[in-house]
């Protein structure tokens, strides 16, 4: 019997914005040995006193499909969507890139920050901090370019996803 391959999932849950709602969560996925590869927290618009958690994970779809289960068993949670599997979505994460380097180098990383869209904020003589949004590959390709050339730091949000068109959470 082959074993079924492993998928990535984003999925977004929409929680009571209370104390300890992210705990239980975390302590869902860790209780039973899956990973969070990304994880982002906001309250949502409009005040209701709720909370929507983003969180990228990978296993079989029987692993995807449990964590969806025990998820929508908590009790804070009011709903639980797999934005990969229920139809076309938009994820994006943030960096923030600090690159050390002089000379040469330092052009060479402002032609690649140029190329790709990502904005310095902040520099000094012997710096930058540059700031990139985008798909997940976007980043990670920009982050490799720039690491032969004095990144010394990174500071990644997680990624945010919503559905596209008229479907909400």
């Amino acid at each position: 019997m082959a074993l079924e391959p492993e998928i990535t999932a984003v999925i977004s849950v929409l929680v009571e914005n209370e104390s300890g709602v992210l705990a239980r969560v975390i302590g869902l996925f860790s209780g039973r040995g899956y990973n969070i590869e990304s994880l982002t927290v906001a309250p949502v618009e409009g005040g209701r006193g709720r909370s929507r958690i983003n969180i990228v994970t990978s296993g079989t779809p029987m692993v995807i499909e449990q964590i969806k289960a025990l998820l929508d068993r908590l009790v804070p949670v009011h709903r639980v969507s797999d934005l990969t599997k229920d139809g076309p979505h938009v994820a994006r994460e943030m960096a923030l890139i600090k690159v050390v380097s002089t000379g040469e180098l330092r052009s060479e990383a402002l032609r690649i920050a140029d190329a790709f869209r990502a904005r310095p904020v902040d520099t000094t003589t012997g710096s930058f901090v540059f700031e990139l949004t985008g798909g997940t590959e976007k980043l990670d390709t920009f982050i490799e370019l720039l690491r032969p050339l004095g990144l010394v730091e990174v500071s990644r949000t997680g990624i945010a996803a919503i559905a596209r068109g008229p479907r909400t959470i």
